[in-house]
């Protein structure tokens, strides 16, 4: 063994150091364990690490060379990933105006701290299927409780959030991104109390982790058509879909939207610059040009999907300046008019039904950690999914009482703090209103920037690169 060179030993000191400083943060003294290893990489150099290097076969020195390097990015991408940032492209239209479909995303995990995995072994790049082979990516085991490592502040309230899916606990393999299914028929249930819908034969645990698509279609419909929903699998906190949205009310807010305004404990709150409504509008007859749609008005083809050329009634989502713009051309149309919503089953709580509509909702309490509440039959509907599915405990109801854990509830105290997100293009996103609160330990981070956008309706010789949003904010 050579003795160690002076820079061999400022190298260690320097990796030492920083790793130390690491654990120190992540307060995981576990990891104690690599201090031997990170020592004999520079100092002692027992173990051969680099052992094909002396290879004389000029082929094994050429491969290996090629996978030690691939297996040190593997690693480095999945601790920045971790750790860091990463980057979230937008699949769909709920953030317009304020984020576009095509937006790529730097989404930076220190705003909020970024969370110990529930799952730490796991490829990188991957969220929770590996291409082309269409298994999962990670490991089940070992699974870590979660803990939230210290980051540089908190969710404030009209934050845009990226965050774990909270109703893709479970999800059909066919229809993983979709939550909602409203032309299926509504589920083949009993009242067990009134305002809730029991589901049967699955684990306790199961039943309220796949709610919507069997408060849909029904549980033994889904069980016995495989061929349409594929395998029901449960997935941990981390390995769900990623979302995005703008966190409307905080921990400890009541929530309540009267014709379409945002009321936070009474209080009405400022729209978002670039909030969208859908509006019926009354056209002359004459037909609208799509180009003039999408180019004038700034709307997408997702967004004129149903408009049909020379229609007299039609419906648009619009900003308030693109509404403005449209009422103008009194060639194309004659009146715009806000779209009067009705109440629907498929609001939350599904297990309860109210006459809210998207439009006039609540109030609605957001839980908030250590706060108490009254636990009723009235408020379960509202509760019962937060206390059995995100803080897992066993919640029964017998003769009108409420047992937690085998014992008399009349109260409960929330282990975790929960949000409200919403999407700014109100009346086409999937939210809070539809899937209810989002837990703390589902928010993944905050987007700082756009770093590309790629418009899905448009060539690469026709202006599918907006120029215009690289670098852009994230709408903060």
């Amino acid at each position: 063994m050579r003795k160690p060179t002076r820079p061999q030993w400022i190298k260690c000191a320097i990796v030492l150091a920083l790793y130390i400083a690491f654990l120190i943060w992540v307060k995981s003294w576990l990891g104690v364990i690599a201090i031997p290893f990170i020592i004999d990489v520079y100092i002692t150099k027992y173990i051969p690490w680099a052992f094909w290097k002396d290879s004389k076969n000029p082929a094994v020195r050429s491969v290996m060379s090629w996978v030690d390097a691939i297996v040190f990015a593997l690693v480095a991408v999945y601790f920045v990933n971790l750790f860091f940032f990463q980057n979230y492209q937008i699949p769909s239209s709920s953030l317009e105006k304020t984020l576009l479909t095509g937006d790529f995303l730097y989404v930076s995990k220190m705003s909020y701290g970024p969370r110990i995995p529930n799952t730490p072994l796991s490829l990188p790049l991957t969220q929770h299927t590996l291409p082309v082979l269409n298994t999962k990516s990670y490991v089940e085991w070992p699974k870590w409780d979660y803990r939230r490592v210290p980051g540089f502040g908190k969710v404030k309230q009209n934050d845009i959030v990226v965050f774990n899916f909270p109703a893709g606990d479970t999800v059909s393999t066919y229809l993983q991104q979709n939550d909602f299914f409203t032309n299926m028929a509504i589920n083949q249930g009993k009242e067990l109390y009134p305002g809730h819908v029991e589901m049967d034969s699955l684990s306790p645990e199961q039943q309220y982790m796949i709610y919507d698509l069997y408060y849909n279609a029904g549980s033994q419909y889904i069980k016995t058509h495989p061929h349409e929903y594929g395998e029901i699998v449960y997935r941990p906190v981390d390995r769900r879909e990623n979302y995005v949205k703008r966190a409307i009310a905080l921990p400890g807010d009541t929530l309540q939207i009267i014709d379409r305004a945002i009321y936070i404990d009474g209080v009405k709150q400022e729209d978002p610059k670039d909030i969208q409504f859908i509006y019926r509008i009354t056209g002359t007859g004459k037909p609208i040009p799509i180009e003039f749609l999408m180019d004038e008005i700034g709307l997408s083809r997702e967004d004129t999907a149903g408009y049909r050329p020379g229609a007299t009634v039609f419906a648009l989502p619009l900003t308030v300046e693109a509404r403005s713009k449209l009422l103008a051309r009194k060639d194309y149309v004659t009146a715009i008019d806000p779209i009067k919503t009705s109440a629907t089953y498929d609001l939350y709580p599904q297990n309860k039904y109210n006459d809210w509509t998207v439009d006039n909702y609540g109030p609605i309490w957001i839980p908030a950690k250590g706060e108490t509440i009254d636990l009723t039959i009235e408020n379960l509907p509202f509760y019962e999914r937060p206390i059995v599915a995100y803080e897992g405990n066993t919640l029964d109801v017998k003769d009108g009482q409420i047992y937690i854990n085998g014992e008399k509830a009349d109260k409960y105290t929330f282990g975790m703090d929960y949000y409200w997100m919403m999407g700014d293009n109100r009346h086409n996103s999937q939210d809070s209103r539809f899937w209810g609160f989002v837990p703390e330990d589902h928010v993944v981070g905050q987007p700082k920037f756009v770093w590309l956008s790629l418009d899905p309706d448009r060539g690469w010789f026709s202006g599918k690169i907006r120029w215009d949003r690289f670098f852009k904010s994230a709408g903060q």
